[in-house]
């Protein structure tokens, strides 16, 4: 079976996908879509290219039922070279490969795409400390887990151990809350819960 991810059109690359993700008829897949936007009658028009142009909604919808990242759908990243052969785009799209493509749709900083001004490189930092702050979070709440997990043992081998999680929960606490306080600088309204669970008298 071809791999998906390297065809030419959007509509080649969902059918694909599709079956390879196991369903096998348009009609598998859109009874596994909630909210009734995306039926077998939307999904066989888009697959055979008669709809050309997909809602967003349909799209974002079709790529979370067949669990695939959505730039794997809208570019041919298999191929991250090859240039973006969606449909309908301004004349700025003519050149942008794959590659650069999905660098600019997940606004990834340092990568394939550059940003055109100031404005934009700005908003892609922000971005990238948005996905590092929730990435210190999670790393906070699995490491929660295992020191009290390890205390409720009670056995006193871990006393050390404890320490150094104890450690790593404050290093890790102290660089997300410079990242919060970044983000709010930049104008972000983080839950408050969020910035108070990494002050050090809640840890």
């Amino acid at each position: 079976m071809a791999d998906f991810r390297s065809e030419s059109g959007i509509g080649v690359r969902i059918r694909l996908a599709r079956r390879e993700r196991g369903y096998r008829t348009t009609g598998d897949l859109a009874n596994a879509i909630p909210g009734g936007n995306v039926t077998e009658a939307i999904l066989e028009n888009i697959e055979s290219g008669r709809k050309a142009d997909i809602s967003l909604s349909q799209l974002l919808n079709i790529a979370r039922g067949l669990n695939v990242p959505v730039s794997m759908l809208l570019a041919p990243v298999g191929t991250p070279d090859s240039v973006l052969d969606l449909p309908n785009l301004s004349e700025d799209f003519e050149s942008m490969t794959a590659a650069e493509f999905d660098c600019w749709l997940s606004a990834t900083p340092a990568s394939a795409y550059r940003p055109r001004s100031a404005s934009e490189r700005s908003d892609i930092a922000i971005l990238s400390s948005l996905r590092e702050f929730g990435t210190l979070r999670r790393e906070l709440d699995r490491l929660e887990i295992v020191l009290q997990s390890q205390k409720a043992a009670a056995d006193p081998d871990l006393v050390a151990a404890n320490l150094e999680v104890e450690q790593r929960i404050d290093r890790i606490a102290k660089e997300a809350a410079s990242v919060a306080n970044l983000l709010q600088t930049a104008g972000l309204e983080l839950a408050q819960s969020e910035v108070e669970s990494l002050e050090p008298e809640s840890l």
